[in-house]
């Protein structure tokens, strides 16, 4: 009998299941806590969904719910705990008898391929809860997005044909598409529409504080409280393209980046004189010459840390760090950092209006020959060895390419300099993984203009992956009718050979092999 069973991330143990310990540091104590937490939630589903009715505490208790359960979020298994009593009570304002007649699947059991299709659709659901989280957090819902959150878990819940799985994955990317445009209409709404902005590397000397994660609610309240305090504050990792929104940007205590994807973070914060806030996923198990400054909040966890939480209204108090980055006091002199390929500045902002206002710019340049190829290299970054593929595929595109990219894949390029066509910088950073809105915008915008459809543009996705927020977009290109994507470094555990084979067979989704054998065969097509 197996301790542990997660196989939902891309450095799954010998790329089947982690079994004993989680890669990631999950234990099995955690991960089965979670399963446990996963089927509260689908009880609470079917019994909102059979009283045909769910309230905003349901809404958010799913939504936090499977947020908690995705990949390097919480690994506090009484924080977990505490959170399955509230999703009972909840269950139990509904109809306590009902609930406890309520039998849910064995997610992990059944046949090969069915057991594959009802992970992928549980695993999307967990990546749409991340961007659903995020405009709650902000005070954005879609009734629509809602509902489907209750269909999802009820589904995953039942017996269904291959072709009724595939059915109902499709319908999750379109519904995902709704949930990212939500976001972006959350963010841009609250904070702006991101303007293409350069961001220094170097931290200076005196108290700061790192920001990690993604979400940007938070990074508000922190720079509004830190605002006199004379300190300062940097993002780190998927946090880097805040910069970019005017509203954010406008506070001057907001100093630059701190280092770089988060699988770097138990090395670039060793011994770190400062407090470290991690306001979703890229947690990973803090090292003792720096766990003393993790903080967490939302729905992060890690026993022992300080969880900072918030009111009804979402309101938080962040003191205790303040006050704890003056007393780490920071560098005592300016400190000289880079990025993975020795580079001091990123730039950042290139949203979908940034890029769209260039729009006539761009589409002169490939109607000219200026611009013969577009590659969207972004998703994950990870500690895979194959990942350097990812640099080595953008150092080498043409010179009359563009290289559009976002999530944390990109800092293992992000700070090469690759010149610019026509007055248009190759590297166009459009943000976090919840910013893949844009990139499809983008896309749909410059397939209109050509009269065409997105795949017979001169564009290419090569995407990474690591976590479910990426298994989700994934299925949202999938059911725009995106094709002759390339993934890697490893095709997902969860996808058995059958269903690896309908999608190679029917969206033209390629493994990555090497970096100059792809490049080849893209633009050979």
């Amino acid at each position: 009998m197996s301790n542990m069973f997660c196989f939902q991330c891309q450095q799954t143990a010998g790329g089947s299941a982690c079994i004993n310990t989680g890669v990631c540091g999950k234990q099995p104590s955690t991960s089965n806590l979670q399963d446990e937490l996963v089927c509260e939630l689908i009880k609470l589903a079917e019994l909102s969904k059979n009283e045909n009715k769910h309230s905003a505490v349901a809404d958010r208790l799913i939504i936090d719910g499977l947020f908690t359960t995705l990949t390097n979020v919480n690994f506090d298994d009484n924080a977990i705990k505490e959170f399955m009593g509230r999703v009972k009570n909840e269950q139990n304002k509904i109809s306590r008898p009902e609930a406890e007649k309520i039998q849910v699947i064995d997610l992990w059991d059944g046949d090969t391929d069915i057991v594959s299709l009802r992970s992928t659709l549980l695993f999307g659901l967990k990546g749409m809860a991340a961007y659903a989280h995020h405009a709650m957090n902000l005070g954005y819902t879609d009734n629509e997005v809602l509902k489907w959150f209750y269909k999802g878990l009820c589904e995953v819940n039942r017996e269904h044909s291959v072709t009724e799985w595939i059915e109902l994955i499709m319908e999750l990317g379109q519904v995902n598409f709704k949930c990212m445009e939500l976001l972006d209409k959350a963010n841009t709404e609250s904070f702006g529409n991101p303007v293409p902005t350069r961001v220094n590397v170097d931290i200076k000397k005196g108290p700061f504080i790192v920001v990690s994660g993604h979400d940007l609610n938070d990074l508000s309240q922190l720079l509004e409280q830190t605002e006199k305090t004379g300190v300062n504050v940097y993002t780190h990792c998927e946090m880097l393209p805040a910069h970019g929104y005017p509203e954010l940007n406008k506070y001057h205590n907001l100093a630059g980046n701190f280092g770089t994807a988060w699988q770097s973070q138990q090395t670039e914060f060793e011994n770190i004189p400062a407090p470290v806030l991690f306001t979703t996923n890229c947690l990973m198990p803090p090292r003792p010459s720096y766990k003393d400054r993790i903080y967490t909040t939302s729905v992060v966890g890690y026993d022992g840390m300080v969880h900072i939480s918030g009111t009804r209204a979402g309101k938080k108090d962040f003191t205790p760090l303040i006050k704890h980055a003056q007393k780490l006091g920071g560098y005592e002199h300016d400190r000289s950092m880079s990025g993975i390929n020795g580079g001091h500045m990123l730039t950042t902002g290139f949203g979908h209006n940034a890029v769209l206002s260039q729009a006539g710019k761009i589409i002169d340049a490939i109607k000219a020959g200026h611009i013969k190829h577009i590659f969207l290299v972004g998703g994950c970054d990870g500690a895979h060895p194959g990942r350097n593929y990812y640099t080595e595929f953008v150092k080498q595109t043409p010179m009359d390419t563009l290289v559009l990219t976002l999530a944390c894949g990109k800092y293992r390029f992000n700070d090469l300099d690759l010149g610019e066509i026509d007055g248009i910088p190759r590297i166009l950073d459009m943000g976090q993984c919840n910013d893949s809105y844009s990139a499809i915008k983008v896309a749909l915008a410059l397939a209109d203009a050509f009269n065409c459809s997105i795949n017979d543009l001169p564009l290419t996705l090569v995407l990474s992956w690591y976590e479910q927020k990426a298994v989700c977009i994934l299925l949202t290109l999938l059911s725009l009718g995106v094709r002759n994507m390339y993934i890697g470094p490893t095709l997902p555990a969860f996808m058995s050979e059958t269903v690896v084979k309908y999608l190679v067979e029917n969206y033209k989704l390629n493994p990555i092999t090497a970096p100059e054998q792809d490049m080849d065969a893209i633009l050979k097509r």
